[in-house]
């Protein structure tokens, strides 16, 4: 500014000097000018002078706040990264720019600049925490918490990269036996690998030497509240995490909810509910729309109509548009956000994903309708989240800006009973001539919702598929029972299954398996014994008599168990699966959303390309060479049906190490610079640089959950007993069933053979399974008639080698090894039928889509017993 001062003085001045005539001097106006000039000059002089002094004064100053910015620029990026999470986790910098602003006008006043700092750091912190957690689903929260916590951690060196590293991928060799009854394998091999790095070194010695007090520790309900023994106890908050994840993987979620609470503070870990009308206070007629993300089984807009009849925003009043999209709605959409937005109206639009091609129009005409509108104009979307995130279809830019608010349904069976009580009152339950027959069976009913919604979380053994049960199915298939009852003299109990199980409850249901699983829960909630008081629907928890509706609630409260698997008639090992399933999922996100850089960052030993560079070698060095089908084919001229699986099995697995070969020899290429890297490259070096099996080998493999370490181990072994196989072509004593690509061929040609031999048409046989008492070591010769198979596992029981039954599992003993197993076929009228639980074989924990055959299997329980606890026997675990 006082340059151009300056300047202009300067210019006006020559100007003069210039237009001036000989004796310039007698021009009192230029002399005048000339004394201004000289004063303003040095007035200039010294302003500047005092302008540098203030500049350093001021950098001083932001210097001081340059930590608030770091912070700020942190979260930023972390909740830009949160869309790798779910696509509908989106933020825009406008946004954050808002929560920034007004965090630090919340923050609290101080004199002392490094106290104002800490709390500006701490205010911003807190509300963009608060502001994102909002919007995600509860599973999510932790993982944020936990990327928040390690980041900043990271930012202040505060802990080790690698350790880091060696936590969220937990690269473990699983070829140890452990010593101990009360450490798994999986648990010891974690043990043994630690103890070569410097920091756990010694640490199997020490659990041998002390086993009493690791048991403790190991055995305790919640070990993460427990101290470490011996020196152990002085280590750092992750390494205690790292021991933690070794030892019990199960109640990682809780450590690591523990561990930011240690760092972060209490506030982080409380998981209060956001209260709507807080949130609306944040919207506004030009700041962008309410976004909810819906659930099953939750209708969050109740909040917005009960919100707008205390504000006086209702239906009636003409002040509250509910549109439901989809069915040729938009156009009256449309209609009612330009009469809202001049009136000053609410408008809700339900559903938005069901019409794809109308959300671009939406976003425009949202920008349109915020321009010059009524003050009071707000709008509130829902929409269900993609199931995969090639399905997600909500354009950014409504995303970014919206408030995002999640509404999830209570958990647990204690609240979903009430929940599903909840939608009865009194009236309801007095409506039914039939008082007590009504009364009693809509209560179990309740149950069997509350048990099929809530099952759901414990995975593939609850439900091989998700299925979106709603109290819709709930409500109806009351009024059927309230009809039925008042038409029939007695109670309809077939035809009330059969409604419920196969159309209410099973108009959804998907999997024969699952259709199965639901109605055998009718079949043992819903009979006669009922009415007498002798049904339980959980250990302890009788169906009550003839009570009021209030009565009902009390009821459960009373006498409902605790929260336990056994509610729904799992064994308590569904828990620690499902945790520990939860935990491996979480640690797998968060190895993903840590960048390359920052996992190779300081302290690292490889960069990317090197680390990338030694998994191939690694590969390419250990990957046999491809099998001479030409060779193989000529050892003999016979084409058994066995022999033809060995031929089938080798030709797969050509197809598999070729793909593998050529992908990491162009990848090499790559790296070396004598290849542009294509997007499938780049992919692949993302898979190699995550420990993941990348998706071109996915394709042309076999169902597996593994990571790309213990699969790469999995396909050699799998080669190794494919040479033994090839190498005279004559069927092993007995065949790794879960080293094939295909176990059904196998399965079948067992089939096929015995039909063969015994002249038996292919269609009247089936195949029989007799469970041994012995282990594959203890066999030399293959069985004279079908084929001995091992490598499988049993889910939700074990078997008795001694009984020959399917029995109860043991605590934490979650997929015990079956011996070796007889498979042989019998025509189908020679089938044992009783006392026999049809038990499904999938190739992996995921079930569903990997389902292979089913196996007959002896119990002195009855079968409805082993349904309802998931039991299922699989391939690979």
């Amino acid at each position: 500014m006082f340059k151009i001062d300056l300047k202009l003085l300067e210019d006006e001045l020559l100007t003069r000097l210039s237009a001036a005539e000989s004796n310039f001097l007698g021009d009192n106006m230029l002399v005048e000018k000339l004394e201004t000039t000289k004063h303003t000059a040095a007035e200039i002089e010294m302003k500047v002078l005092e302008s540098k002094v203030n500049e350093v004064k001021i950098n001083e100053a932001r210097e001081h706040y340059r930590p608030v910015a770091v912070r700020a620029s942190l979260l930023y990026f972390i909740m830009n990264d949160l869309n790798k999470i779910n696509p509908m986790y989106q933020f825009s910098l406008k946004a954050f720019n808002i929560v920034f602003h007004k965090a630090v006008e919340q923050a609290e006043a101080c004199e002392d600049v490094k106290g104002r700092v800490n709390i500006l750091i701490d205010s911003v912190t807190f509300s963009t925490f608060n502001y994102i957690s909002r919007g995600l689903f509860e599973r999510d929260k932790l993982t944020f918490a936990a990327q928040l916590t390690f980041q900043l951690l990271l930012m202040n060196k505060e802990i080790d990269v690698r350790e880091l590293d060696f936590l969220l991928r937990f690269n473990i060799d699983h070829s140890y036996i452990s010593p101990l009854d009360f450490l798994s394998n999986s648990a010891w091999s974690a043990i043994k690998v630690m103890s070569f790095t410097d920091e756990f070194r010694g640490l199997d010695q020490d659990i041998e030497g002390s086993p009493k007090r690791w048991r403790k520790l190991i055995e305790s309900e919640c070990p993460e509240k427990e101290r470490f023994p011996q020196e152990w106890k002085g280590k750092s908050s992750l390494q205690k995490l790292i021991m933690m994840r070794a030892l019990r993987p199960d109640r990682m979620t809780y450590a690591l909810r523990n561990f930011v609470e240690e760092k972060l503070g209490v506030k982080y870990t409380e998981g209060r509910k956001t209260d709507f009308a807080k949130s609306f206070r944040e919207s506004g007629p030009a700041s962008p729309p309410v976004f909810f993300i819906l659930s099953p089984g939750v209708d969050p807009l109740k909040d917005v109509e009960s919100l707008g009849r205390k504000l006086g925003f209702t239906i009636d009043l003409g002040k509250l548009h509910n549109v439901s999209l989809g069915q040729g709605q938009e156009t009256v959409a449309e209609i009612a956000m330009k009469k809202a937005s001049e009136e000053g109206h609410w408008v809700i639009l339900q559903n938005i994903h069901l019409v794809a091609r109308w959300l671009g129009a939406l976003e425009k005409l949202l920008e349109r309708c915020c321009k010059d509108s009524h003050p009071d104009y707000r709008v509130f979307m829902s929409a269900e989240p993609a199931p995969s995130p090639q399905g997600h279809i909500i354009p950014q830019g409504i995303l970014e800006n919206a408030i995002k608010i999640t509404n999830e349904p209570p958990t647990g069976m204690h609240a979903n009973v009430h929940a599903a009580l909840d939608n009865f009152d009194q009236e309801i339950l007095d409506q039914c001539s039939r008082e007590q027959e009504f009364k009693t069976i809509l209560f179990s009913l309740c149950y069997f919702h509350a048990c099929v919604a809530e099952r759901r979380k414990f995975g593939p053994q609850g439900w091989n598929r998700k299925y979106p049960f709603n109290t819709g199915d709930l409500t109806i298939s009351v009024n059927v029972l309230y009809n039925y009852l008042e038409a029939n003299a007695q109670v309809p109990w077939e035809d009330l299954r059969y409604l419920f199980g196969e159309i209410m409850y099973g108009g959804h249901i998907t999997d024969d398996w699952d259709r199965r699983l639901c109605r055998t829960y009718l079949e043992e909630y819903m009979n006669p014994n009922q009415f007498d008081r002798k049904l339980a629907l959980a250990p302890g928890f009788v169906v009550p008599s003839n009570l009021d509706y209030q009565g009902y609630h009390n009821f459960i409260d009373e006498m409902l168990p605790r929260e336990s698997p056994v509610h729904y008639g799992l064994h308590p090992n569904a828990e620690i699966e499902f945790l520990t399933v939860t935990s491996d999922k979480l640690f797998h996100i968060l190895l993903e959303m840590q960048s390359p850089d920052a996992v190779m960052g300081e302290g690292a030993s490889q960069t990317l390309e090197e680390k990338v560079k030694s998994v191939l070698d690694e590969v390419l060095e250990r990957l046999p060479e491809q099998y001479n089908m030409a060779d193989i084919t000529s050892k003999t001229a016979e084409r058994s049906p066995y022999i033809l699986v060995c031929f089938q099995e080798c030709e797969r697995m050509n197809i598999l190490t070729c793909e593998i070969r050529r992908s990491l020899k162009e990848l090499d290429l790559g790296l070396k610079g004598e290849l542009a890297m294509s997007s499938e490259m780049e992919k692949l070096q993302t898979a190699l640089f995550f420990d993941n099996v990348p998706d071109t080998w996915t394709k042309l493999a076999y169902p597996s959950t593994y990571s790309l370490g213990i699969w790469f181990n999995d396909v050699m072994q799998r080669c190794k007993e494919l040479d033994s196989w090839t190498q005279d072509l004559s069927l092993p004593s007995v065949v790794w069933l879960s080293g094939l690509f295909n176990p059904q061929s196998f399965l079948t040609a067992v089939m096929q053979s015995l039909a063969r031999k015994n002249e038996w048409p292919l269609d009247k046989v089936n195949l029989t399974v007799d469970v041994t008492k012995k282990f594959k070591e203890e066999f030399n010769q293959p069985a004279r008639e079908g084929a001995y198979v091992y490598g499988l596992y049993m889910e939700g029981a074990r078997w008795d080698t001694q009984t020959g039954v399917i029995t109860e599992a043991r605590l934490k003993e979650l997929t015990p090894t079956m011996p070796v197993i007889s498979v042989r076929a019998v025509p189908n009228d020679r089938q044992e039928t009783r006392n026999i639980y049809e038990c499904p074989l999938y190739k992996t924990k995921i079930r569903g889509p990997t389902y292979v055959w089913t196996f007959n299997l002896k119990t002195k329980e009855r079968p409805a017993k082993w349904v309802l606890a998931g039991v299922a026997l699989l391939l690979s675990v």
